[in-house]
């Protein structure tokens, strides 16, 4: 248990912070999940248009810190991947 100010204080930021990162992180997968959606349809025009939205949505994330930057990247690729397959 916290028994200095300090660290009682750090309790409550903590707290605050894990939510605006858990919203981060709920933004990006849904980011992610339109490009699968798009994927699974096939419909490759829109699969596009969402991976270019995915991007700067997963570099905010790792700008931000609640990505790593290896992780951010292995999914765009992965994406992209499967995007240049679909052709």
């Amino acid at each position: 248990m916290a028994n200095t100010p300090q660290a009682k204080k750090r309790i409550r930021r903590n707290e605050r912070r894990a939510v605006v990162n858990g919203n981060r992180v709920g933004r990006i997968r849904t980011f992610v999940k339109k490009v699968e959606a798009a994927l699974a349809s096939g419909d490759k025009a829109a699969a596009t248009e969402a991976l270019a939205a995915v991007q700067p949505e997963l570099q905010r994330g790792v700008s931000k810190g609640v990505l790593h930057r290896n992780t951010a990247s292995r999914k765009f690729s992965r994406l992209s991947k499967a995007l240049s397959a679909l052709a």
